[in-house]
């Protein structure tokens, strides 16, 4: 397969690769596009890859079919579960030529749903569009009270975060519940004696060049405890974990004028761009 870094890197305006999502800007390098080229269809994880936490084999790849020139890039990628999108690194008059691979890749591929990806500085008018956002831990933070780990809650509280998870099973949490003994804390807020938000897993990883990165945590809060602070209360206790134990910076992915995104623009973290994408 042939990828040229000097052609994808003065078109990229999102720090984000195909298969490993948003990077630190300083960790993208023509070594890391190569290394990602050479495990492409093996199933194996790059060592920092985040989501080897959750799995034993890689389940998106590279396809063969890259379209490279000085203007764009369309980089395709397949998932085991037949999940094809076309990644696209250029301006937008490009996009019906990426909505037209991605529709002939999903026939050839017999895929599921084909999508179109691409990025750029601000929010679409249409398509779903996630803030890629950077948190430094340069700066000590603040412990934050009131906010407790999920293990060293009571027996009758600690029960009750099925049925949390549940109830946000959108946001993940039923997941996270079926693999809550094989990964880090989960911090928690209780009300009412039962557990009514939460964060987790807190873990950290190195990144590419060796630096710790916090990783991706689901979070969240039941509908009728929104509004009294909670999720600024979980997100900074976060943030005191990550600093505590080593983070040197943490990226984030979220949905446009949603609370997390609200949240983490109140909270002063870089705003690095878009992820836009849309079914084909």
């Amino acid at each position: 397969m042939e990828l040229s870094w000097d052609l994808l890197h003065p078109v990229m305006s999102v720090p984000y690769l195909p298969t490993l999502g948003p990077l630190h800007p300083d960790a993208l390098s023509a070594d890391l596009l190569a290394d990602v080229l050479a495990i492409a269809g093996t199933g194996r994880f790059l060592p920092h890859d985040k989501d080897r936490r959750w799995s034993e084999r890689k389940d998106e790849h590279l396809l063969d079919d890259v379209h490279q020139d000085e203007h764009r890039i369309l980089i395709p990628t397949l998932t085991g579960r037949g999940v094809l999108r076309v990644h696209l690194y250029g301006a937008p008059e490009h996009r019906p030529e990426a909505m037209e691979t991605a529709a002939k890749l999903a026939a050839a591929h017999d895929a599921a749903s084909a999508r179109v990806i691409w990025f750029q500085a601000v929010p679409d008018p249409v398509a779903a569009s996630t803030r890629v956002q950077l948190r430094t831990f340069d700066q000590p933070a603040l412990p934050v009270g009131g906010i407790e780990h999920l293990d060293t809650l009571p027996d009758p509280v600690r029960a009750t975060f099925g049925a949390f998870a549940e109830k946000l099973a959108g946001e993940g949490f039923a997941f996270l519940h079926s693999r809550i003994d094989s990964v880090g804390p989960v911090l928690t807020a209780v009300r009412d004696d039962r557990v009514v938000g939460a964060i987790g897993p807190m873990e950290t990883m190195p990144d590419p060049i060796g630096r710790a990165r916090l990783l991706p945590q689901y979070f969240g809060v039941l509908p009728e405890y929104r509004g009294l602070g909670l999720g600024r209360r979980l997100w900074r206790a976060a943030m005191h974990w990550g600093h505590a134990n080593g983070a040197d910076y943490q990226l984030l992915q979220t949905t446009a004028g949603g609370a997390s995104d609200r949240l983490c623009q109140a909270e002063g973290l870089t705003d690095l761009g878009f992820v836009c994408a849309t079914t084909v």
